[in-house]
Parts: structure tokens; C-alpha cells; sequence
């Protein structure tokens, strides 16, 4: 049987920003999986709010370099790099200076205001992890989201790479979260999807309207698996999840998460003959 390689994607990771309930998750299900036999790879955004020096940050130069186009504008990418001794892993940052260089993380601390380029910074968060990914030469069996900023990922793994041998078939688990944000994201973000290549057949829910829920239902509707991460799930979203008809893994507490999500991979990839 091969050893499954499981690519974790988070909006936050513990000890990097002040401890989250998602940054704990992100900290602790990696290495647990890695201590289950999988092979795993790690990232978030580098923030400015992250101090470099203190946890030891280092760029990758290799995997640096390239230039990802966000609405039409060239944006350099920078991969940095640290490493968590205690777990045997590293955590790869996705990082550009006009994205990630501010002293906030989604808000203005100044207007509590959530950042109106949080869209752009979403599709780079999330193109930047498969680029990399690419150049790493890694290929994930599955990617596990977490948090709002990484919802994105299905429907850029699923349309945008769907022609890249590389993801042909990795499959893609969304964890759902109690992280809403208030309105709506820029009234511009299907423009500027449209500059990957999308059309509106490929976002039939953000046609709609830019929000929260709309954005997690096109990240259910493309994903393999669905898990419920905290407690209190949306109401909207648990009925939507339930119509799909998708894999589904229902809220488990500290104790019991690793094993579970453990075997939930494995479930989703037996059904996709990947380990059977």
C-alpha cells in the first residue's frame, strides 16, 4: 500500500498568530497524521503580524521567484519556511509584500473593517500553495482546508488545475468552521476570477452574491468530503452539506479528531481506489 500524502491548508496556524480554535487544529492534525503514517506538507499565509525572527522564518529560494497575475496585475511570490522541532515539521508561508506585508491578518485593526482585497489575497493564498506544490514536485492524494481564506482551493484545484497531471486525482476535504465574515467580498471578485479563465457555469454560487455562505457552498459543492469543525455548524450550510450527498464527518472533540479525520482520509481514498 502506498503512503497517502495529505497537503494541509490553513487561513491560521498555532504558535505563528495568537491562538484560534483553527490555528490550533492546523497545529495539531498534522502532526498526528504524520505520526499515522502519512506524509504531509503545511501552509498559510505569512502575515505581517508574524514574527520572522522569533520563529526562525527563512525564505526558500528555489521555490521563490515566480510571478502569479491577480486581476490582471503581476504579483511576485515568496516562500518562506520554519520549522516546528517538537513535531518534526515544517510550515511553508505563502507570502508577497502588497498582500502580506501589513501588521494585520483579515481586519484593519484601526476599523475592525475587513481588507476589501481579502478576495485577491484568497486567490493568491491559494494559487501560491499549488504553485509551490508544483515545484516541490509533491503530489497530494488529499488537501484539507481550513478556514474561509482557503475556500477557494476546490475550485482552483478542480477547474483551474483540472488539466495538471499532478492533482488529476488528488481529492479535497473542506473543514467547516464558525469564521463567518460580516457583507459581502469585493463587488469585483467575479471579474477577477474571471482573468484565471473561469466563467460563471465554474461559480454558480458566487454569481449570486459574494458572501460568506455562498463562498463555502462553491467550496462544498466541489470538495469529496465535508467535516463539521466545530461544534455549531451553520444552519444553512448543515442542510446544504446534506443535500449534496457528500462524505460527511460530523463534529469530534480534542480527543477523538485525529484518529477520526484519520480514517475519513482513508475512507475518501479507498472509494477513489487510491488505497485500495
Amino acid at each position: 500500500m502506498k503512503k497517502a500524502k495529505v497537503l494541509f491548508v490553513s487561513q491560521d496556524i498555532t504558535p505563528y498568530l495568537d491562538e484560534t480554535y483553527i490555528g490550533k487544529i492546523a497545529r495539531k492534525l498534522p502532526q498526528g497524521i504524520q505520526e499515522r503514517g502519512k506524509e504531509i506538507r503545511t501552509f498559510m499565509p505569512k502575515y505581517g503580524t508574524i514574527n520572522e525572527r522569533r520563529h526562525q522564518l527563512h525564505e526558500v529560494i528555489r521555490l521563490s521567484g515566480m510571478n502569479l497575475v491577480i486581476n490582471d496585475v503581476d504579483h511576485p511570490l515568496i516562500i518562506k519556511v520554519a520549522s516546528i522541532p517538537s513535531a518534526r515539521m515544517q510550515v511553508y508561508f505563502i507570502d508577497n509584500e502588497e498582500f502580506f506585508s501589513r501588521k494585520a491578518i483579515l481586519t484593519d485593526k484601526t476599523s475592525g473593517k475587513y481588507f476589501d482585497d481579502n478576495d485577491e489575497r484568497a486567490m493568491f493564498f491559494v494559487r501560491g500553495v499549488a504553485e509551490t506544490v508544483k515545484k516541490l514536485g509533491w503530489q497530494p492524494d488529499i488537501i484539507h482546508c481550513h478556514g474561509w481564506l482557503t475556500s477557494l482551493m476546490p475550485l482552483y484545484i478542480k477547474k483551474y488545475y483540472a488539466e495538471d497531471p499532478l492533482f488529476a486525482d488528488t481529492k479535497i476535504v473542506v473543514s467547516l468552521y464558525e469564521d463567518e465574515f460580516p457583507k459581502l467580498l469585493n463587488k469585483k471578485f467575479i471579474e477577477k476570477l474571471s482573468f484565471d479563465g473561469f466563467n460563471k457555469k465554474d461559480f454558480k454560487f458566487l454569481n449570486e452574491e459574494a458572501n460568506y455562505i455562498n463562498l463555502q457552498k462553491q467550496a462544498i459543492e466541489l470538495a469529496d468530503g465535508i467535516i463539521q469543525g466545530t461544534e455549531a455548524l451553520n444552519p444553512d450550510l448543515e442542510k446544504f452539506v446534506k443535500k449534496t450527498g457528500k462524505a460527511f464527518l460530523g463534529f469530534k472533540n480534542e480527543l477523538e479528531y485525529v484518529d477520526a479525520f484519520n480514517e475519513f482520509y482513508d475512507l475518501i481514498l479507498e472509494e477513489a481506489n487510491v488505497l485500495s
